[in-house]
C-alpha cells in the first residue's frame, strides 16, 4: 500500500550506511493531492551546508507549493547524522539510503531529486545511476567537482543559476549545460548570488512557476 507523508515537517532518524540519519518531511499544502516526492540535497557539509539551508528549505516550499510531499535530510557528520564527510562517495551512499526508503514506504509514487551546490554535484551523479522523474540542480558546483566527466542523466534536468554567483563560475555552468546531452533546461537569475539573497522568492516563484501544470 502506498504511504505518504502526513505530518507537518516531522524529524526522525534512519538507519544510514554508517548510522542514523537526521531526516525531516512534510507534506504537499492543504487541499494540493500529492503528485510526487521531492528529495532535497544540501551544500557542502564543510562549509555550513545543511537542510536547513535557506536555498533548501525554499525548494521545499516550492514544492509543497506544486503538491509534492518533500524530504531533506543531513549528510553524514551534519547536525545529528552519524559519521563525517566523506568526499562525496559517502554522501552518494547516504543519498541512496534515503532514496530505497522513500521507495520502500511509497511504492509506485515518483519521486523528484533536487540539489543545491554540493548538493547539486550529488544528486547529478544519482541521476546518471537512477531515474528521477525530474532533475533540479540550484548552482552546480561543475568546477570544483568532475561534474564534466558525468554519464548522461537519465532525468529531464532543469538548471537554476544566479548570474553574480560568487562561488559557483556562471560561465561555467553555462559551458557545462552546453556540452550535456540531452541538454538540461537553465534558467538565469540576474544580478543573483551564490545564495540567492534577497532572490529567494524569485527562486521559489520560478520554480513554481515552471512545473505549474505539472499533471
Amino acid at each position: 500500500m502506498t504511504k505518504i507523508f502526513l505530518e507537518v515537517d516531522t524529524m526522525f532518524f534512519l538507519p544510514g550506511p554508517i548510522g542514523q540519519l537526521e531526516v525531516m518531511t512534510a507534506p504537499a499544502i492543504i487541499g494540493q493531492p500529492t503528485k510526487a516526492i521531492a528529495i532535497i540535497c544540501h551544500p557542502h557539509p564543510l562549509f555550513g551546508g545543511t537542510m536547513h539551508n535557506k536555498v533548501v528549505t525554499t525548494l521545499s516550499r516550492a514544492f509543497q507549493n506544486l503538491g509534492l510531499c518533500t524530504v531533506r535530510f543531513n549528510f553524514r557528520g551534519v547536525g545529528k547524522s552519524t559519521g563525517s564527510y566523506a568526499e562525496g562517495i559517502g554522501e552518494m551512499e547516504d543519498l541512496l539510503a534515503i532514496i530505497q526508503w522513500v521507495e520502500s514506504e511509497n511504492a509506485g509514487v515518483a519521486i523528484w531529486l533536487a540539489g543545491f551546490s554540493f548538493g547539486a554535484y550529488i544528486a547529478a551523479r544519482m541521476a546518471t545511476q537512477w531515474a528521477a522523474s525530474q532533475l533540479i540542480l540550484v548552482a552546480p558546483p561543475v568546477v570544483h567537482f568532475p561534474m564534466a566527466e558525468l554519464p548522461p542523466f537519465h532525468s529531464p534536468c532543469l538548471v537554476l543559476q544566479g548570474e553574480q554567483d560568487e562561488i559557483v563560475s556562471p560561465l561555467a555552468v553555462y559551458e557545462w549545460v552546453d556540452s550535456r546531452q540531452p541538454k538540461p533546461t537553465i534558467i538565469h537569475f540576474p544580478n543573483t548570488t551564490h545564495f540567492f539573497h534577497n532572490h529567494l522568492t524569485e527562486l521559489r516563484k520560478t520554480l513554481e512557476g515552471v512545473f505549474l501544470s505539472f499533471p
